[in-house]
């Protein structure tokens, strides 16, 4: 049981220091801090993953460098660990916060702001996020499936950065034959 304790306090606290490392160590310790890594991110609810405010980015920069100090070294494991699990925590008491406050929401997450209303592009909304013409034209094939600002009812900047976009209803196509002259007309509507 000594031999255990022993192998797993050199693993987590080394007292060579991080420049005398063996692969073996190394490898050790980064396969640790992933599976510590992973353990935590489940127990803390992984929300983070699938989204991509700067809310979420942030954590992501944080635990990937404070988790490589940790593989590294340069920082104690348990600590660096501990920290981490922290981390995750007030993350997700902030994410709580926001769901169930509309003000803590929009401090912690900003707010979605109007780029294009009514088929006219604002230009101020575009300058203050510097979203080229260019862009808001990729934007509005990729996420409207339209070609022009014109054929745009709203679309807006949204929290994580992405634009989204309205498309305005398109006017129906409409097409009249007659059938038999003076006797009946058939109206034919096309949508689409």
């Amino acid at each position: 049981m000594n031999e255990i304790w022993e192998a797993l306090r050199w693993l987590a606290e080394p007292q060579q220091g991080p420049h005398s490392f063996s692969l073996v160590l190394m490898g050790l310790r980064a396969a640790a801090v992933y599976l510590a890594g992973w353990a935590i991110l489940r127990l803390g609810s992984n929300r983070f993953l699938g989204r991509e405010t700067v809310f979420d980015i942030v954590l992501a920069f944080v635990l990937g460098s404070t988790l490589s100090r940790a593989i590294n070294g340069s920082a104690p494991l348990l600590i660096t660990l501990a920290a981490c699990a922290l981390l995750v925590f007030v993350h997700h008491v902030f994410a709580w916060l926001s769901w169930h406050s509309r003000r803590w929401g929009t401090i912690l997450k900003g707010h979605p702001l109007p780029i294009v209303l009514d088929g006219q592009p604002l230009e101020d909304a575009l300058r203050r996020y510097r979203i080229s013409p260019g862009d808001l034209e990729e934007a509005l094939r990729l996420s409207g499936h339209v070609k022009t600002p014109e054929q745009v009812e709203e679309a807006r900047y949204e929290r994580n950065g992405e634009i989204s976009v309205i498309a305005k209803a398109k006017k129906p196509y409409i097409l009249e034959v007659q059938v038999q002259e003076g006797v009946q007309t058939v109206r034919i509507e096309l949508a689409g």
